[in-house]
């Protein structure tokens, strides 16, 4: 019985989103001990979860991979017309069918210690992941779902980890973000 089970197991998994990895470089002065981070964040922005990070290398470069893993629980908020606050959308919101979702937010600190995690005298200072005129807006959910707004707002989100550019001019343009092949800058704030 356990052997009809693990291929329905592997679909199931192949089916979300895949890994997906963002490289680039952080823009200014960078010290030694520098990180970038993303962080599953509250519907206000708040910092809930680590989900990934890497050293800063020389030249302030970075490759960052994220996990094919769901977010914790705790991460994850109801996906709903009344709480989407990403970039570029505008009301009016529609979401077409229920989710839940953890959206991202990329970081920077000093790992002053050098143990490779954030610790609490560890400072976080949000960045702005920067693709050509666009801003790199990565994103969770737990189904298919898609997210339409205002001015040509539209994210169609397949299960699992969704990266995506968001371009705000008179229209906005969302489109996939080339994983991997785009470069991200990231612009640290504070």
């Amino acid at each position: 019985m356990n052997t009809r089970l693990l291929p329905l197991a592997t679909a199931l998994l192949a089916s979300a989103a895949g890994a997906l990895t963002v490289t680039g470089s952080v823009a200014g002065n960078v010290s030694p001990e520098t990180r970038v981070s993303v962080w599953a964040v509250s519907a206000s922005g708040q910092p809930v979860q680590e989900i990934a990070s890497v050293p800063v290398t020389l030249g302030g470069r970075f490759r960052l991979d994220l996990p094919t893993t769901a977010p914790t629980p705790r991460a994850q908020t109801p996906l709903s017309a009344q709480n989407v606050a990403w970039p570029g959308v505008l009301d009016p919101v529609t979401v077409s069918a229920p989710a839940q979702a953890a959206e991202l937010k990329f970081f920077t600190y000093r790992d002053v210690n050098r143990n490779g995690t954030r610790d609490e005298g560890e400072g976080l200072n949000e960045a702005t992941a920067n693709v050509g005129r666009g801003t790199l807006f990565v994103v969770w959910v737990g189904n298919d779902v898609t997210v339409k707004a205002n001015r040509g707002y539209e994210a169609a989100l397949k299960r699992g980890w969704n990266a995506l550019v968001v371009e705000v001019a008179r229209t906005v343009k969302v489109s996939p973000y080339p994983d991997g092949a785009a470069e991200v800058t990231l612009q640290a704030g504070r």
